[in-house]
């Protein structure tokens, strides 16, 4: 019914135009009695019709849309920063010693002031064939699951920002922890569980883990690019970098 009323709305408003001009066109006929000149603007003004839908529809449009995208952009990261200063480092902390390959992917992610764009690249390429090997028994699976509960109202919230449906991977990341906190929470006693439901538990924390090292590249590398003072923290508050400081030498 309202797609009726807009669609009737619209047909009217578009007879009442053409009539208007019809109009005007010919009180220029009553006034000047010159039909060729009359023509020859009203094809040229018809013909500039196709011109101005391209330059109005698909350059601007898309300028916009561009700008409006980067926009987007830049305030979805400021949601990932505070993830990632809130729960994403000390999750990697703990995520890193449940990996069996922890120094090997940590060489890979000791991030240098002096990358750029390619470096970041080749990291993400190389972390898409990286082989996750979780082993439960190194970390503190209950250390884990009390930091997770903990901050499970902090990742609700980060849910509730519009600006997230719009980042498929970060949301995904979220959805992965998310289930990770809930497999955990319905473990009464974490140490007295069968081989199989340890092997569960390692495959949810193996997806939690890839996806958090992902996301956190992507936005490493947002900070290298846009905001170099927050880049030299992230750096040196590197969880993947052993010879990481907070202090400046």
């Amino acid at each position: 019914m309202v797609l009726n009323k807009i669609f009737n709305w619209q047909v009217i408003l578009g007879v009442v135009l053409i009539i208007l001009s019809a109009s005007v066109y010919y009180i220029h006929f009553l006034i000047f009695r010159d039909a060729r000149h009359i023509f020859i603007y009203l094809i040229g003004d018809i013909g500039f019709v196709f011109l101005e839908v391209f330059l109005v529809t698909l350059v601007m449009h898309n300028l916009l849309t561009y700008r409006e995208k980067q926009a987007l952009f830049k305030k979805m990261n400021m949601v990932i920063g505070v993830f990632f200063s809130e729960v994403g480092k000390e999750l990697l902390k703990f995520c890193i010693v449940f990996d069996m390959q922890g120094c090997s992917i940590s060489d890979k992610l000791s991030v240098r002031s002096e990358w750029a764009a390619s470096e970041f690249n080749r990291l993400e390429k190389d972390l898409g064939n990286y082989d996750y090997k979780i082993d439960y028994k190194k970390g503190d699976l209950q250390g884990l699951k009390d930091f997770l509960i903990k901050k499970r109202n902090f990742m609700l919230g980060l849910l509730e920002n519009q600006n997230l449906l719009e980042h498929e991977s970060f949301t995904d990341l979220l959805w992965a922890v998310f289930h990770l906190t809930e497999e955990l929470e319905g473990r009464v006693d974490l140490k007295n569980l069968t081989q199989k439901d340890y092997e569960h538990l390692s495959n949810d924390l193996k997806r939690s883990y890839r996806l958090l090292i992902m996301q956190w590249v992507s936005y490493m590398k947002h900070l290298k690019a846009d905001y170099p003072y927050l880049f030299s923290l992230a750096m040196r508050t590197n969880p993947f970098d052993a010879r990481a400081a907070i202090e400046v030498s």
